[in-house]
This record gives structure tokens, sequence and C-alpha cells, in this order.
């Protein structure tokens, strides 16, 4: 439980890598302790765990998986590579349907080296979903493409924006495909509440997540998730966005943090439930 007393509310999910300095027994038992409901899982450590023990844990515990990550990194320009990358996905498939989680999350991946064809790298990633789409419907797992900031478009991710993320996702039927919405990558966008509307009225909207802004960034940028509340984002407005455009589910803590992540578990998780209660719910 929180410093307070209170159980999480009712919405809240924690992400595995918001405190991965713990196994995943020491996830589940601290998320019991807390009454938290919900939590957002890693291929890596799953896999290392084993995918059919981990969904045993989880479900001895009453635990559901808000999301699986990751899927995606589909813009090789060669056949090869996105041959791999189809088969990777679909392991990815088949381990989210095993583990019942509500969502796969999709990184699409940024620019092969030397190539600075965006529009083409986006094409490819359309390509790739044509194939990955429906084996996912058969498996009963959605599919998630998330935006990444403009900062990652080159290494990590071409898509930037919600609706560069919706313009894949409607190629295709919104059981198979949606998208997910992350503070830290949408909330600089004038157009995030009228794309969330759109992502909303098209039932595409499939896993929120949040984290704060605060800078200076670090040096490789990736790790520079700010703690709830310590940065530039109006996390209740992002919460309350995605409200209005009709999300019920879970809201997923998604942080990295090697401050967070030097410190003991259960005191960083107290700290981040107060803090969603504070800033988010």
């Amino acid at each position: 439980m929180s410093a307070d007393g209170a159980a999480a509310p009712a919405r809240f999910s924690l992400n595995q890598e918001t405190i991965r300095q713990w196994s995943l027994p020491e996830l589940v038992d601290g998320c019991v302790a807390a009454h938290v409901g919900a939590v957002g899982l890693w291929r890596e450590p799953v896999r290392r765990f084993g995918v059919r023990e981990t969904a045993k844990l989880l479900a001895g515990a009453g635990l559901r998986v808000s999301s699986l990550c990751r899927g995606g990194f589909f813009t090789a320009a060669d056949r090869d590579g996105r041959a791999s990358a189809l088969d990777d996905n679909r392991r990815a498939v088949a381990e989210a349907a095993e583990l019942g989680a509500e969502v796969l999350v999709l990184v699409s991946g940024g620019l092969p080296e030397g190539d600075r064809d965006l529009p083409g790298a986006r094409g490819r990633i359309a390509d790739v979903l044509g194939e990955l789409a429906p084996w996912a419907g058969a498996h009963g797992v959605r599919l998630g493409i998330e935006p990444l900031h403009p900062m990652f478009a080159s290494d990590r991710c071409v898509v930037s924006t919600l609706g560069q993320a919706l313009d894949l996702a409607e190629g295709f039927p919104p059981e198979q495909v949606g998208v997910v919405a992350d503070s830290y990558h949408l909330w600089w966008d004038d157009r995030l509440a009228s794309d969330l509307h759109r992502a909303g009225r098209g039932g595409r909207l499939v896993s929120v997540q949040v984290a704060d802004w605060v800078t200076p960034l670090p040096a490789g940028v990736l790790l520079g998730r700010g703690q709830l509340g310590d940065g530039s984002i109006d996390l209740r407005r992002f919460r309350e966005l995605t409200d209005a455009a009709g999300y019920r589910g879970s809201v997923e803590v998604e942080i990295f943090s090697p401050t967070l992540w030097a410190r003991d578990g259960s005191e960083v998780l107290r700290e981040v439930i107060d803090r969603y209660r504070q800033h988010v719910d």
C-alpha cells in the first residue's frame, strides 16, 4: 500500500520497467501487497523467467497484464530483415496470448543505416502489419502502435504522432490494431486532443501510459523519463483527454529512470502510487 495505507487506484497499472530491479516474483509480491491490479510486462525478463511460468504466477496472484512490450521494428530495408522481424513479432503475439495481455505494444523501428526516407520506412511498417495483424487477430491479441517522440525517429520509431499511428492502424480492423497514447511522447502535440478523439471514435485507443518530462535530458535520452509530478506535463489533463475519448482501461506508469532503479523497490512503488493519486487520478 502507499504511505497513507490506501490501496492503489483501481485503474493504476505498474509497468515492469519502472521497478526493473525487482524479479518477476518480487514484482508480483509487491503488487499484491499494494493491491495493484495490473502490470505491464516486457518480453526479455518474461522469457528469462519463462512465459508459461509467468502466466501461472500472475494468474495465481490475480494480476492482469495491461500490456506486453514490445513487438515492432518493422523498417528494415531488406527482405530478410523484414522477414526476421515478422517471425519475431509472431513469437511476441504468441507470448502475449499465453500471458493474456490486453495489448502487444509495437515500437515501429527507426531508419535503417544510411536511409533518409521517412515515408518509405512508414510504408514498410504497413506492409509488415498486413501480414501480422490477421495473425494477431487469430490469436486474440490486439496490436498497439505506439508513437514515440520525434527525437527517436532516426533510431527507434519513425511514427512520431498519434495521427501517424492512426493512419497506419486504420488500415486494419480495430479489434486487430489500435494505438498507444504515452504522455512522455505526446504531451507536446497541439493535435493531441483531436487525435485522441479520432482514436476513441474508431475504437482504436488500446493503452494509456504516463511518465513525466524532466529537463535537461540525460545523455542518450532513452532513460530520461521523470517521476510523476517532477516535470512539465499536465498528467491529469492528459488522462482526462483519454477519458474524454472514451478510454476506460488501465493507466500504466512506465518510467525508465536509473535513479528509481537504484532505490528500494517497495519504496518506489509507494511513491509512484502516491504521485499517481496526486497528479493523474
